[in-house]
């Protein structure tokens, strides 16, 4: 075989789409908690404030009870109304003023917030601490989304049923439905029921960006406010009660904007009408947007599980699963495979060497090539995100029943339906350009039968498990494609291996839908 060794003119900086670069914010689950000075004031403050927080307590409590004796939370629910919602509105909510106060939490309130008939759904982000709450309090107790399990807190869970909230079970596969019919049925009450408060981002946040939000708060096309947070304070620890308890005061900043309106598109479009209300607020704020969610939440825990660094799961997967069409299920397997691959690679992040060395190939122009491709951002390592958009994109499509025998008989060079090893080892010395190889150890994995030879049944299931080996097989099929035009004379157009730019010859090439989409990453 000819060798089939890269032109050098091939390697270059491979251009990116912009909507699959990284995220101006890394990870915007992360607080930073920083012991200051302010401990010193707790030995005086965390005490007073303490039996303050008590007394405050033990006078609200007693009024929740009341307020909610025999008043459904589940069935027909009807709306406070008389001395139960007076009570709500001219008791519960000074004493939620009262017990914030005694917390050391300083008010400044921006904006004017407008009626339920205006707005239906008030929209708050960021969410970054259970300190949040207090825009309920200043909003005047409207209804609020919570899980069920908040309920069942001593206290606080009789104060949550004053707010006749919209529960949500993630027990019941139905809850989701549930919960947006709820909300519309409310939010479209004509001024029946109180506003329904939402924090569209759906989990808290370090407040650095705006993630992608739920669209519970934007399904009914009905007009929404936003409400943004802001907490000035330098030395504010949101995430620990007890430096919180310390220092001298907190202020806390809650502005009204103007309602958002949402036009005859966005009311047919709840992820367009969330887009604009999100970038309104992400303004108002100074902060950029992201399509991180609740997801990378969850892949980020994850992958702490399987001893990644927990970073290695933020892949901001609203905008990777619909730009790729990825599922949840899919991602979380890939995690899994990546894991085996990077486990032993310092940060989680696999270097060529370690690439080479699982797919059990010398590193090779080829095999560099390959390893551009899956590199997005050119710093020598292939991280979570980046090997997700790489095999979604590059390895998958190559995938093809028609590509697969193809490169099959590339290999049975005899066409008697059977690679042997030494057929094997050949044409991958050709490939890769490498005269000393030892394909041992691959060729053992990919004969699972361990007959001494690899049928295409075997082959096939091993592209299919192993889809960086789909990839390096087309890569082999454009490069043969490319040599025989030189050879030819023609020297034809560059051949640049951008993702989704091969998918093999013939049918392969006619791709679906969403390979035109791909083609442009």
């Amino acid at each position: 075989y000819k060798s089939a060794r890269m032109p050098p003119q091939r390697i270059f900086a491979l251009p990116r789409q912009q909507s699959l670069l990284l995220p101006a914010v890394i990870n915007p689950f992360v607080q930073e908690t920083k012991l200051s000075k302010c401990v010193l004031l707790g030995i005086f403050l965390v005490p007073i404030r303490g039996i303050l927080l008590s007394l405050v307590l033990m006078i609200t409590w007693p009024v929740a009870v009341i307020t909610t004796f025999k008043h459904p939370l589940k069935g027909s629910v009807e709306p406070m109304t008389g001395w139960r919602r007076f009570m709500c509105r001219r008791v519960m909510a000074p004493l939620g003023r009262a017990y914030y106060f005694a917390m050391g939490f300083r008010v400044v309130v921006k904006g004017k917030q407008v009626s339920s008939r205006e707005a239906p759904i008030l929209a708050v982000a960021p969410h970054s601490t259970f300190f949040d709450g207090i825009v309920c309090i200043v909003a005047g107790l409207p209804s609020t989304v919570s899980r069920v399990e908040n309920l069942a807190t001593p206290i606080f869970g009789r104060c949550v049923r004053c707010l006749q909230p919209v529960l949500v079970s993630r027990e019941r596969t139905d809850s989701r439905k549930n919960t947006i019919r709820e909300i519309e049925k409310r939010a479209k009450s004509e001024g029946v029921w109180p506003q329904v408060l939402i924090f569209p981002e759906g989990t808290c946040t370090n407040r650095s960006c705006l993630i992608t939000f739920k669209l519970g708060a934007f399904i009914p096309g009905v007009p929404v406010q936003p409400v943004i947070m802001r907490y000035p304070n330098k030395l504010v620890s949101l995430t620990l009660l007890l430096l919180t308890l310390c220092q001298l005061y907190t202020t806390v900043e809650i502005e009204f904007l103007p309602p958002q309106i949402p036009t005859e598109e966005e009311k047919k479009s709840a992820p367009l009408f969330a887009s604009t209300v999100r970038r309104v607020m992400a303004e108002a704020l100074g902060v950029p947007v992201t399509d991180h969610t609740y997801e990378d939440c969850r892949l980020m825990i994850s992958a702490g599980e399987l001893t990644l660094p927990m970073e290695a799961g933020l892949v901001e997967f609203t905008k990777i699963s619909r730009k790729l069409n990825l599922k949840w299920e899919n991602v979380q397997k890939e995690l899994e495979g990546f894991a085996v691959k990077a486990s032993s690679c310092q940060g989680g992040r696999i270097s060529i060497q370690e690439f080479a060395r699982f797919l059990k190939l010398p590193i090779s122009p080829a095999l560099e090539e390959l390893f551009a491709l899956f590199d997005r951002d050119g710093d020598g390592t292939i991280d979570f995100r980046e090997y997700v958009i790489g095999v979604t994109i590059l390895c998958r499509p190559a995938n093809t029943e028609d590509v697969l025998r193809m490169a099959f008989k590339l290999f049975d060079t005899d066409e008697d339906q059977r690679i042997t090893r030494l057929e094997f080892s050949a044409l991958l010395r050709s490939a890769l350009g490498v005269s000393d190889l030892n394909m041992t150890k691959l060729f053992k994995e990919i004969d699972a039968d361990a007959s001494g030879f690899i049928t295409f049944a075997e082959f096939e299931a091993f592209a299919l498990t192993h889809p960086e080996y789909a990839k390096l097989f087309t890569t082999y099929l454009e490069l043969q494609r490319y040599q025989a035009l030189k050879v030819s004379g023609d020297e034809g157009p560059e051949w640049p291996l951008e993702e989704g730019l091969l998918q093999g010859p013939g049918p392969a090439d006619q791709g679906s839908d969403s390979a035109s989409d791909k083609k442009d990453d």
